[in-house]
């Protein structure tokens, strides 16, 4: 079962792989200049990194390209899933085998983030700037809460299963579902899920390969349409793609854990911080507001 899994995820992301380097190169002369290819570089191996330990990227990533000026506000939610596609489905790959998930539950909440996912890159790529701006404040404020309810102690502190059935199997699905279309908003699927496992009575553990598979299931289908549709960051997408990979592999294999409590209070500040900015960017008029 696990075999299968893994080869419907790698077929997945051969067809992104396809996608985007066909039209990385076919854009090879037009390129963005705002982007520097090295600072995008650190940045995707800094955060995919940390998400391999369970941090979470998408908000982290945001706040350090639009701190570094990296990037236009309208591609951020189509560049964020690009980006990260190739780290995340490598997560996806070590954690899947290692960690025991029971396989109806592992399955029905993968084909649902995947199917959310393609349904809500097809909205999120044509919106405008200003709506981007909004949904990305709203997005990094929400995803900031959900850690700071971790911290705190306000979420539910999970149980000792590894499947689910009945009632809470079906909530699983629907709520999965709904995570994957809002992840094309970016939002980051990480904290939201892990809060729905832990909600369903479900071990802590097997967060890590529910949404780390989730993840990597959806991203490939939704950033194919965010591809096709021009609506990224080339530049930084293949940076962040390229050196995040090797700080995936490093968080996996040799570091493997750290002591991420005050690092964790430092991204919920930053992301606090970034959601305020990205409020104030989307109350500007059209004509005065920062890229």
């Amino acid at each position: 079962m696990i075999t299968g899994i893994l080869g419907v995820l790698g077929a997945l992301t051969a067809w992104f792989s396809f996608e985007f380097v066909k039209d990385v190169a076919k854009h090879k002369d037009n390129l963005e200049t705002e982007t520097n290819f090295l600072t995008a570089g650190i940045i995707g191996f800094i955060t995919n990194f940390f998400d391999t330990l369970g941090i979470g990227s998408f908000a982290p990533t945001t706040a350090l390209l639009k701190a570094f000026r990296q990037i236009h506000d309208r591609v951020l939610p189509g560049t964020l899933n690009v980006s990260c596609t190739w780290p995340v489905v490598a997560e996806a790959f070590i954690f899947i085998t290692v960690i025991e998930v029971e396989p109806v539950t592992l399955i029905g909440m993968l084909a649902a983030a995947t199917i959310g996912a393609w349904l809500g890159a097809g909205f999120v790529s044509g919106l405008p700037e200003k709506k981007i701006q909004l949904a990305m404040a709203i997005a990094l404020f929400v995803t900031a809460f959900l850690m700071l309810a971790g911290q705190m102690g306000w979420m539910p502190g999970g149980g000792d299963a590894i499947g689910l059935t009945g009632v809470k199997l079906v909530l699983a699905i629907v709520g999965n579902f709904i995570l994957g279309a809002l992840m094309t908003l970016g939002i980051g699927l990480y904290a939201p899920c892990m809060a729905l496992v832990y909600f369903l009575g479900m071990s802590p553990a097997v967060a890590f390969p529910i949404m780390m598979g989730s993840c990597a299931f959806l991203m490939p289908v939704a950033s194919v349409k965010f591809v096709r549709e021009g609506a990224y960051n080339r530049k930084a997408s293949l940076a962040i793609a390229v050196l995040g990979i090797v700080g995936v592999f490093i968080a996996a294999y040799i570091v493997k854990s750290l002591p991420l409590d005050i690092l964790r209070w430092l991204v919920i500040g930053v992301i606090f911080y970034t959601s305020m900015t990205m409020f104030k960017a989307a109350s500007k008029p059209a004509d005065t507001k920062a890229a």
